[in-house]
């Protein structure tokens, strides 16, 4: 049985963490939603909230306590004005893990030399979503 820190392969690409095809479901309660707008199409967000595991995780299960990641995130979110004051909103999107910081580490994984750096990482990432979007073969579902 293999557990989150040991090595496993996905397509030649070894990797650590959960097992590829592993999910999660998380409750964001109390969450805070900022968005700025910066052009006619275009908006700034911010969010932030502390999230909870819907189930709770099997022991010495998961990353150690302070590890921190980074992912990027491309989603459809889609709002209903409900009154005047709330929308009903849903997103359904990607995200890529760009990095992570294990505790006792000074910076991201992306950081270190030997490792593939944040902006490569983001432009490879961004080129594979564009190719497969005009290939017909996007990550994203349809609403």
């Amino acid at each position: 049985m293999k557990i989150y820190n040991d090595l496993k392969l996905y397509k030649e690409t070894p990797y650590s963490g959960m097992k590829v095809g592993g999910s999660h479901c998380w409750n964001y309660n109390n969450g805070i939603w900022h968005e700025i707008k910066k052009a006619p199409d275009r908006w700034d967000i911010k969010f932030n909230c502390v999230k909870t595991r819907a189930h709770y995780a099997p022991i010495n299960s998961g990353a150690k306590m302070g590890t921190t990641f980074h992912w990027f995130i491309i989603a459809n979110q889609i709002a209903t004005k409900l009154n005047n004051s709330s929308y009903m909103t849903s997103m359904q999107g990607i995200k890529f893990k760009i990095g992570h910081k294990r505790p006792h580490w000074k910076t991201f994984s992306y950081n270190y030399s030997n490792q593939v750096g944040y902006k490569e990482k983001l432009i490879n990432i961004l080129e594979d979503v564009l190719n497969r979007l005009k290939n017909g073969n996007s990550y994203l579902e349809s609403y």
